[in-house]
Parts: structure tokens; sequence; C-alpha cells
């Protein structure tokens, strides 16, 4: 079967001078960065060109971006998104950060889920937060590891905040509408506030997979979303933080939050939220043949189920090497996320980005059976 990620050749791809393709020397296949390596949907495209075309390249205005995000949440999730009380930001790190600024005071404390995306812990502590652990447990939210941090976090009476990755980086776990209820409850009974990070969540290959908005759950929760990871647009960067019917603290976002948002990025993402949903679905069926691939061709070195969502291939390597990033890297010149930078629950393991064509994702792998020959099954 040929995908959209077949569409472009390894030759092309170098080509590209972002960080995926310019980190590493040229023999070193990068498997590591959140790109994906697609062409560019065609509404995206036509809205930056003709935005240049006409000199467009002033400052955002107005709640076309934020309108684009409800249509588009209605219709993939049947998520109704009150698009007056939405506020734009650069992006959804920025997001979060100023949205946990604004639900506590510099050294309160951030309940996190290693392992998680590595920027929750390097940004919040650059915002002079406290960071605690409550690891996952087979790859699920543990409740119980939640409630003891809560009442860490709460233990002098201070404000705190639940920093949720919903769907969940590395694993592309999704959390259940059962999770999240039950993740309600102990937040309201602890006093702490819930903000997510949305970012993946329009990338849910996985048939019968659903991914449940945290604010449809948790009325007093914040979501930050943006269109920057299903459509491949780091490079234009823009979010939208979208409040639950109980939250309020929105209207309080101080004005250079909103100086931060990049015009151009704001056109490209609209646009993509509007006209991009057939480019969506095909992404979404070559994520899925992709995971099915790579699972076959891990098979029986590596055992590995593809994720429900995200991109993301969660590998656990510890039977085969202590350092297995490294060891990838230096032997196999292949580049992927080491475990431990996502904490110390990630040790052994590393994250690969089956984003890729075909033929990539067959190198890669003939690259990783080579580095660990010696551990192959008989």
């Amino acid at each position: 079967m040929t995908t959209i990620f077949d569409t472009l050749t390894i030759e092309q791809l170098r080509t590209r001078t972002s960080e995926k393709w310019r980190h590493y020397p040229s023999d070193v296949l990068p498997l590591f960065v959140a790109e994906m390596d697609v062409p560019q949907a065609e509404p995206v495209v036509r809205a930056v060109h003709d935005a240049m075309v006409r000199g467009d390249t002033g400052y955002p205005a107005g709640h076309g971006y934020a309108s684009a995000f409800a249509a588009f949440a209605s219709d993939r999730w049947e998520w109704d998104v009150d698009v007056a009380r939405t506020r734009m930001t650069a992006d959804v790190m920025v997001g979060v950060t100023e949205v946990v600024r604004l639900l506590t005071d510099p050294g309160d404390a951030v309940v996190i889920n290693p392992p998680v995306y590595p920027p929750f812990t390097t940004f919040l502590r650059h915002a002079d937060r406290h960071v605690i652990h409550a690891p996952l447990a087979d790859g699920r939210l543990d409740l119980a590891a939640l409630d003891y941090a809560f009442g860490r976090a709460k233990a002098h009476g201070r404000r705190a905040v639940y920093l949720l990755c919903n769907p969940h980086n590395p694993t592309g776990t999704l959390h259940t509408a059962e999770e999240l209820t039950a993740i309600g409850a102990l937040s309201a009974a602890h006093g702490v506030r819930v903000v997510a990070d949305e970012i993946h969540a329009p990338l849910v290959p996985g048939p019968g997979a659903l991914f449940v908005p945290t604010t449809t759950v948790i009325p007093d929760a914040i979501a930050l979303h943006s269109a920057s990871k299903a459509f491949n647009l780091a490079a234009l960067r823009a979010a939208v933080a979208v409040p639950g019917p109980e939250a309020t603290e929105l209207s309080n976002l101080p004005e250079p939050v909103a100086d931060g948002v990049m015009h151009l990025g704001v056109l490209a993402q609209t646009a993509a939220y509007a006209e991009g949903g057939a480019f969506l679905d095909t992404v979404l069926a070559g994520l899925h043949h992709n995971g099915s691939l790579l699972h076959g061709l891990l098979a029986p070195l590596v055992a590995w189920q593809p994720p429900d969502a995200t991109y993301f291939a969660w590998l656990d390597l510890r039977g085969l090497s202590e350092d297995p990033a490294r060891a990838l890297l230096t032997t196999g010149r292949l580049a992927v996320n080491p475990g431990p930078t996502f904490g110390v629950e990630g040790a052994g393991h590393v994250r690969l980005n089956f984003a890729t064509s075909s033929a990539v994702l067959t190198e890669a792998v003939t690259r990783l059976r080579a580095t660990f020959s010696a551990a192959e099954p008989g």
C-alpha cells in the first residue's frame, strides 16, 4: 500500500533545512523530532502564498482561527467550543505556561505523569514552579499516584495545577471518559486545577479509538490546541486556549501573551482546520498503515503495539541495551529520542517517529536489528 508518507523520496526530504534534517550528519536516519515526512496540505500552501503576495504580513486580529478550530472540533469530536471565551497564544507550551501562571504562584506545584513530553519539566521549572511526578502505571494514568501527588501539591494550602497530556506523549495513550471523570473528581476533592495539552488530539488513526476533550468532562479545566502536529506546521505556530464552561481565568491573560502570536501562523492553521480535513484523513490512513507495518517489522525482536494516537512508537528495549538510543545512534546511525529524557521511568526505552515512508521505516528497523543482532531470537 502506498500512502501520503511515500510521496517524498529521502533525497527530497534531505533538502529540508529543519532540525530533523540538519541536527545529525547525513548518514544518520532521523526519526526523533516531531516532524512528519509529508508534503504540505494545499489549502495551507495557498493561504500562506496568497498572504505573502498581498503583503498580508502584519499582526493577527479577530476570531477566525478560533472559529475554524471550533468548526473542526464540532465535526471531529462533537465538541461545542465557545469561541468568544477562547484566547490565542504563540504555541501550546507558551499557552500552557501562561495558563499555569494564571492558576498558580511562583513556587507552587504542578503535577505531571512521566514518562511525558520533556518540555513539561523544562518550561515549568523556567516558570519557577515545583514539579511533582505521578508516574504512569503500565502506560495508563495511576489514580492512586495522582491522589498522593495532589495531596503533596496542596500540603501547605498553596495553589496547584495538574498538567495532563491528552493524548499522551510518548506512549500514544488516549485517556478515556471514565479516567477523565475520575481525574475531575480527584482534582475537585484536592482543589487542583487541570490544564491539558491536547496538541495531538487530531492524530487518532486507530480504528474505534476516540479522543475525549478534557473540558467536556472536567468543566473547570483549560485545554490548549494547535494544528501544529496534525498538519506539520511547527514552523507556523499558533495555538488556542479553550476553557471549560466553569473556567473563567482566561479573560485575565496578560496582553503580551497575544502579542507573541504570528499572523502567518494563524492564517496557515486557520486554513488547516477549515479546509484540511481531506489531507488529515490521508495522514491518518497512512499512520494506521505505518503502525501495522512497524509492528510486523519489529516482531519478534521487539514486542510493540501501535498506539491509539500520535505517530510515536514507544519502544521497550531494556532487554537489548542499557542505553539503546546511544547504541542506535553510534552503531546503527539511527536517531531516536532517548527514553530517560521523558523521565527516569523511560530508562531502556526510545521514542521513534513513524510518520515517514515505508522505505525509511524498513531501513530504520534494518538498522535497529543490525545494532542488536546479538539479541535476535534464534
